[in-house]
């Protein structure tokens, strides 16, 4: 047996005793598939490079992790846009009294810590209820004074580890005018919610009064996708342009008014709301989103047996075999579920998630 074949059978020993110290851990089988990962992967042909972006890759993950571990229950909102815009522009202005807003309603929010449009979010959070996801980039891009130093502020190596966060525990997202960067995030958080990659949010597209950046955007997005049937009809529900930042905290807060969040179970996709609807609005429902089923109803569920762990399991409950195919016609069913119920008592916004 070769050198290398010998080290290799001595590792996996090592970590098969490893294994059985850690498979009483609450996590304990997702941890020896990770372990047995490494090293199958070691067997392989890999050089140093690819483990370097691995190691990096691991711990821009566990810096996320840590510094979000402690806020899971509370929901928050990413702001995108320049880092090139002044703070004499109307914009940074707009967007330090939408980052005000929504931390009176609530919520968290989370920027890419730079300065311009990302600065504005964090100012006006405040850094108690701010975040701040840098990137490291060869021209240095700084944190700002707003967030730098605060233990939520984290660095990442990578755009696809930061953007991971960004996304993984975003609960809305606002995009203020940008570059290729802001466009970028734009789309990613599009082609996610298209695909049913990510779980429903509002995605608010925030422009100065009177200002045409997102409207020529959406124009470009109707003409050469829409028309060209490269998108489907109801993909400009995905998101909400305005030139006013009432209307944006406002489509944000409508959003959450009945609708809780949504998981799949095998086939179902159950939906938590945050009061029950009534059986005419359930008639309703079944009446105007019947394009969007495969097979049954609409219905009023109780938890199902695989969500008996779930913190959400005193919430009211509808159940629906989703085609998983038309996310815009389903975040208009979000929308009607809200309208619905809005005449019904519930959680001031925003609830714990």
């Amino acid at each position: 047996m070769s050198p290398h074949l010998k080290q290799t059978a001595s590792l996996q020993q090592t970590l098969t005793e490893l294994v059985g110290q850690i498979s009483d851990l609450e996590s304990g089988e997702l941890i020896q598939q990770i372990l047995m990962t490494l090293v199958r992967m070691s067997k392989g042909d890999l050089d140093y490079s690819d483990w370097k972006i691995l190691k990096s890759t691991v711990q821009d993950m566990e810096r996320g992790f840590q510094t979000f571990s402690s806020y899971h229950h509370v929901r928050k909102i990413a702001i995108f846009g320049s880092a090139r815009i002044e703070s004499s522009h109307l914009e940074y202005q707009m967007a330090i009294e939408f980052a005000r807003r929504v931390v009176e309603q609530g919520f968290m929010v989370i920027t890419g810590a730079g300065g311009g449009i990302m600065q504005a979010g964090n100012e006006g959070a405040g850094a108690a209820h701010s975040f701040g996801l840098n990137i490291q980039l060869p021209f240095e891009q700084g944190a700002n004074s707003f967030i730098e130093g605060d233990p939520k502020l984290v660095d990442f190596k990578y755009f696809f580890t930061r953007k991971l966060f960004f996304v993984r525990e975003s609960d809305a997202l606002a995009l203020f005018p940008g570059g290729f960067g802001t466009q970028d995030e734009a789309f990613e958080c599009l082609t996610l919610r298209q695909t049913g990659k990510s779980v429903p949010v509002p995605l608010v597209l925030i422009d100065q009064p009177g200002g045409d950046y997102w409207q020529a955007w959406h124009q470009y997005i109707e003409r050469h996708l829409g028309k060209n049937g490269l998108i489907s009809p109801g993909d400009s529900s995905l998101y909400t342009i305005t030139d006013s930042v009432d209307v944006a905290c406002e489509t944000i807060a409508h959003f959450y008014r009945v609708y809780h969040s949504s998981r799949y179970v095998g086939k179902q996709l159950v939906m938590r709301l945050k009061t029950e609807l009534s059986d005419s609005a359930i008639e309703e429902l079944n009446q105007d989103f019947a394009d969007i089923l495969v097979a049954g109803q609409i219905e009023k569920t109780l938890p199902l047996p695989q969500e008996a762990l779930d913190s959400t399991i005193s919430l009211p409950r509808i159940k629906l075999y989703f085609n998983q195919r038309d996310l815009g016609r389903l975040h208009q069913l979000i929308l009607t579920i809200n309208d619905l119920g809005a005449d019904s008592p519930v959680t001031a916004h925003p609830e714990l998630k």
